[in-house]
């Protein structure tokens, strides 16, 4: 070989170990998002997303870019996830069980982190919390535990009512486990439920409607992606109906709503960024243990209270988290 030669192979090969670091270090990792529409409901919970990834050192288009694809139906989400797919995502997050379910049929190579999921065991979408065991991992906040508490609270409001309502999505996996929690729970606590299950925005004046025909003091609305992005027309409606109300957020009690017992989903969201971080570097989500919510706040919305005529008892607002004045 001509010494030339020889200086060319021996230059090439001392530098093709730091090219191929270089690489590495300037690959930037892609992250699906798949939400519902619109998008603008969910900017708090992007946001906070975006914070939790700062926080480990993602510089956005630096070292990690989003992709994101909003439904507007329940039925386009399996074709948008699929697309996330097709994109050669790193990784699909997405806010609740709805979204999972889309992903997983979609795809059981792709890893997919749920922010929120209400019941990942109850559906069947991980084996279990410790050991996930396919591509799915996340944060849980058990739903099924959540209704019974806030039918309780719900009665506790309305310490003379014999019925209420409970608003909830037939296309939402975790709310199959969460109603035979609402009826175990409204048998205790000797009230009867009428279910109005809503699929969009349009159901919802039926809904009410057959609620009040069913003459409900008051309603639970389990929290999906719908209750959440009309927050402000469900508040609307209860106060046009004049029934007291419980939602899944609190983002519910400050568009209007009377009252909420959950985790906060933007806190959620932002922890939902360390299970990307241990992905992109190696881990598997089957290895993942699924995160509970440690905190859950009621929130109480006195100024809706008193547009209900309603006096919340003393120990009920003794125990509340945030009360809006």
């Amino acid at each position: 070989m001509r010494r030339r030669e020889v200086i060319a192979f021996l230059s090439g090969a001392l530098a093709a170990p730091y090219l191929v670091l270089a690489q590495e270090r300037t690959k930037v990792a892609r992250v699906g998002y798949l939400g519902p529409a619109p998008a603008a409901s969910f900017a708090p919970r992007v946001e906070a997303l975006r914070a939790g990834l700062r926080e480990l050192g993602y510089v956005e288009r630096r070292k990690l870019s989003f992709e994101f694809r909003w439904a507007e139906a329940a039925h386009q989400m399996p074709e948008l996830a699929a697309e996330l797919v097709r994109a050669g995502v790193d990784v699909i997050v997405v806010p609740s069980s709805l979204e999972t379910a889309a992903a997983l049929a979609t795809t059981k190579t792709v890893p997919v982190v749920f922010a929120a999921h209400a019941d990942p065991v109850g559906v069947g979408h991980v084996a279990s919390l410790a050991q996930p065991g396919g591509n799915a991992t996340g944060l849980t906040m058990l739903l099924t535990d959540i209704t019974a508490n806030q039918l309780e609270a719900l009665k506790e409001a309305l310490p003379n009512a014999r019925r209420f309502g409970v608003l909830f999505a037939p296309t939402a996996p975790s709310h199959i486990p969460a109603l035979k929690a609402a009826e175990a729970a409204a048998h205790s606590l000797g009230v009867e439920l009428r279910m109005a299950p809503v699929r969009a925005e349009e159901d919802f004046d039926g809904a009410f409607a057959n609620m009040v025909q069913g003459g409900v003091d008051g309603f639970m609305a389990l929290a999906t992606p719908l209750t959440f992005s009309r927050r402000a027309l469900l508040a609307e409606l209860a106060l046009k109906h004049r029934l007291a109300s419980v939602f899944g957020t609190k983002d519910n009690v400050r568009a209007g709503g009377l009252m909420s017992y959950a985790p906060d989903p933007n806190d959620l969201t932002r922890q939902a960024a360390a299970y990307i971080d241990k992905i992109l570097k190696g881990a598997k989500p089957a290895e993942l243990p699924v995160e509970q919510a440690s905190r859950y706040e009621l929130i109480i919305n006195l100024r809706t209270a008193k547009a209900l005529g309603l006096a919340i008892p003393p120990t009920l607002l003794a125990r509340a988290d945030e009360v809006i004045e």
